[in-house]
């Protein structure tokens, strides 16, 4: 009986140092994405009256070679909801992020392993993502735990401004203070060119809609591509997308990532510069 459950020890130890072995090698070539913003980011496909109804497309499937980081900080293989442990206060469901992965991998496999950084909380103001605000500091731990390692911090993923659209006064200032949040982002990662890849709202709370989508598609920041959720359809609350509708966002992402790919990105993606972090938001 001894040596039955000392073998199965053994076993378990074998199985748990492979695990761990596997994750380490991939962690050296990891094309890191993180993903911010509200909740279309974090995703409420298929969640109708906070119930998810729990149904995967297929291009929402699990990849071995896409892992997203935990709220451990952790590396695993990622699956929907992408935010589950992320935006806790609601019920995630299907987001744009894994659409996204799949549809780059399916298209270029020579990306190698993607890991996902899920940032997203929704409800949220852009004000409340300014430098060194807690959503704005979870956010820059979150990166530079994921670039530990090697990891390469190839862009970011952002989908906000819903909340926006409630205040005229914040609508005004949607503009500047956007453009304030790339930067920053941009100067406390070190990284000044950094892909940024942001959504043009399809719904708002309010009736300012129309002027932060025009702040939005009129971001003249250098390296700042913009993709529209215009036309894409709706749950039935009228502001979040469908399952259906976050594939196609997921696909049209990838797009936009792919044409940046197709001549490189004018920053460096060296392992040493993209986890070489200086945090001033710290200070």
């Amino acid at each position: 009986m001894f040596s039955l459950i000392l073998s199965l020890l053994l076993s378990y130890s074998s199985l748990a140092t492979s695990k761990k072995l596997s994750h380490e090698n991939t962690s050296s070539s990891k094309n890191i994405f993180i993903l911010a913003g509200q909740s279309n980011m974090s995703g409420r496909g298929g969640v109708i009256n906070g119930t998810w109804d729990r149904f995967v497309p297929p291009q929402c499937y699990p990849n071995p070679s896409i892992l997203r980081l935990d709220a451990g900080l952790e590396w695993e293989e990622a699956k929907e909801p992408l935010h589950y442990d992320i935006d806790v206060t609601k019920v995630c469901g299907i987001g744009p992020g894994m659409a996204f992965a799949n549809s780059l991998l399916e298209r270029d496999s020579s990306i190698g392993t993607i890991g996902m950084v899920p940032s997203a909380v929704g409800g949220t103001n852009i004000t409340e993502w300014g430098r060194g605000t807690e959503l704005y500091n979870q956010m820059m731990r979150r990166a530079e735990a994921a670039a530990r390692g090697g990891g390469k911090v190839w862009g970011i993923l952002w989908y906000q401004g819903e909340s926006d659209s409630l205040s005229k006064e914040d609508a005004m200032l949607y503009r500047t203070r956007l453009e304030k949040f790339f930067t920053d982002v941009r100067s406390d990662l070190q990284l000044p060119s950094l892909p940024i890849i942001q959504v043009a709202i399809a719904s708002g709370l309010g009736q300012y809609i129309d002027m932060i989508r025009k702040a939005q598609l009129e971001n003249e920041l250098p390296n700042v591509t913009t993709v529209d959720a215009k036309g894409l359809k709706l749950e039935p609350d009228g502001l979040h997308l469908s399952t259906a509708a976050q594939v196609q966002l997921g696909e049209m992402l990838a797009d936009a990532v792919l044409r940046i790919m197709g001549s490189p990105p004018a920053h460096s993606n060296s392992p040493e510069k993209s986890h070489n972090f200086f945090f001033r938001w710290l200070r």
